[in-house]
C-alpha cells in the first residue's frame, strides 16, 4: 500500500538513532543539528506472531510479512515555516507521509546538545506544532486567494463553498489549534483531504529516554503523556540507544537481553504496531503450501478492496472470498478441521475484512 509514517522532532532528540534501530540501517546520527538533510526511507516488517504460526500449520515454503515505511525527516527548528534550517524542504517531506511519529527528547545528557539549551518536552512539542500550523496557514491563505477570485468573477458556487470552508479553517488555525481538531461535515472532509495539511495527519508521540527512564519513568515522560492525553494521542516510550543495541544482537542473545531489562519485546515493536494502529490499518493473510503472506488493508475494507491489494485484477474480477479466521485455525489445527466445524465461510462483495482473516479469492477477468 505504500503506507508511510514520518519521524519528526527537533534536532538531537534521537530521530536518526530510532530510525536506524527500526530499519536496521545505519544512516548518520551525530551530535549536531541538521545531520539528516535528505529524508531516509526504510521499509520495516510489521511484527506479527500469528504469521509464523499460520505458516507452520500450512507447511508453507515461504513466509512474507507485511510492511510499513518509516521516513526519517530532518530536525525542525523555530522558523522552519519561513525557511529556517532548510525548513521548507523538510516540511514538504512531511506533507508526503500518511502519519507522524513525533520524537520528543526525555533524557538529560550534557554530551548531547539540546538545540534550545535545555530539555523541555512541552516547549519542544509546541515549537514543532507551531511551525506546522504556520505552514498550513500559508497553504490555506494561498488557496483562499484563488477561490475568492473564482467566486467573485463567475459566481462559482463550489469556489464559494471552498472559500467559506477555508475561512473557518483559517480562523481555527490562527487560534493555535491543529487542523485535525477542526470540526467538518462529510463534504468539507472530502475537500480538506485534497490539501494534505501537515496538522491534519494523525500523530503519535515517541518519548525517547535513557535506561533509567525506561525502568522508572521521569518527569519528562510524564509531560509528554499529559499532552498526549489531552489530544487523545498514543505515547510509546523507548530508549533508542538500547534499541540499537538490541538490533545488533543474535536472536538468543536478544531474548536474554530483553529478559534482563524486564521487557517482553523490543520497544520498536510497540512503535511499529502503534504506527500501524495510528494509520487505521489491519492485517489479513493468504496461506498455502507455496507461501503464507500478511497483507495490509484499511480497517473496514470490503473483500474486493482487500483483493485489490494483491492485484487490481483481483478486485475488478472479484467473484467471492473463502474465509476463515486465524484463531479458528489455531484452535482446530488445520483448514480441513475448520471446515468440519462449519467455520470456513464463503463471502461476497459486501463482506468487511476482519483483522486476522485468512482469505482465498475467486476472480475472473
Amino acid at each position: 500500500m505504500g503506507i508511510q509514517c514520518g519521524i519528526v522532532g527537533l534536532p538531537n532528540v534521537g530521530k536518526s538513532t530510532l530510525f536506524n534501530a527500526l530499519t536496521e540501517s545505519y544512516v548518520e546520527a551525530s551530535n549536531y543539528p541538521f545531520c539528516t538533510i535528505d529524508p531516509n526511507v526504510g521499509i520495516v516488517n510489521v511484527p506479527d506472531p500469528r504469521l509464523e504460526q499460520i505458516s507452520s500449520l500450512s507447511k508453507s515454503q515461504k513466509t512474507i510479512p507485511t510492511t510499513i515505511e518509516f521516513v526519517d525527516i530532518a530536525g525542525l527548528v523555530k522558523g522552519a515555516s519561513k525557511g529556517e534550517g532548510l525548513g521548507n524542504q523538510f516540511l514538504s517531506n512531511i506533507r508526503q507521509v500518511d502519519a507522524i511519529a513525533h520524537v520528543v527528547r526525555c533524557f538529560d545528557n550534557d554530551k548531547v546538545v539540546h538545540v534550545h539549551g535545555q530539555v523541555d518536552p512541552a516547549a519542544d512539542i509546541e515549537v514543532i506544532e507551531t511551525e506546522l500550523i504556520l505552514k498550513d496557514m500559508e497553504t490555506v491563505q494561498k488557496r483562499m486567494e484563488a477561490c475568492q477570485r473564482k467566486a467573485k468573477s463567475g459566481g462559482d458556487k463550489e469556489a464559494k463553498f471552498e472559500y467559506d470552508t477555508l475561512e473557518k479553517l483559517s480562523t481555527h488555525l490562527d487560534s493555535g489549534r491543529l487542523a485535525r481538531y477542526f470540526e467538518r461535515d462529510d463534504k468539507e472532509a472530502v475537500l480538506l483531504k485534497t490539501y494534505h495539511l501537515l496538522t491534519d495527519k494523525p500523530v503519535m508521540y515517541v518519548a525517547n529516554t535513557n535506561e533509567e527512564g525506561i525502568n522508572k519513568g521521569n518527569a519528562y515522560i510524564d509531560a509528554v503523556k499529559a499532552i498526549a492525553a489531552k489530544e487523545g494521542a498514543q505515547v510509546v516510550t523507548v530508549c533508542a540507544d538500547i534499541e540499537m543495541e538490541i538490533g545488533q544482537l543474535e536472536e538468543e542473545e536478544k531474548e536474554m537481553f530483553l529478559e534482563s531489562m524486564g521487557m517482553e519485546q523490543p520497544g520498536l515493536h510497540r512503535v511499529i504496531n502503534a504506527g500501524y494502529e495510528l494509520l487505521g490499518l489491519c492485517t489479513y493473510f493468504t496461506s498455502g503450501e507455496k507461501e503464507t503472506r500478511a497483507w495490509t488493508v484499511k480497517q473496514k475494507s470490503s473483500a474486493p478492496q482487500a483483493a485489490g491489494v494483491i492485484h487490481t485484477d483481483f478486485e475488478k474480477g472479484f467473484i467471492r472470498a473463502e474465509v476463515m479466521h486465524c484463531e479458528h485455525l489455531f484452535e482446530h489445527g488445520s483448514e480441513s478441521a475448520v471446515k468440519e466445524k462449519g467455520l470456513y465461510r464463503v463471502e461476497g462483495k459486501e463482506y468487511v475484512v476482519k483483522d486476522g482473516d485468512i482469505m482465498f479469492f475467486r476472480f475472473n477477468v
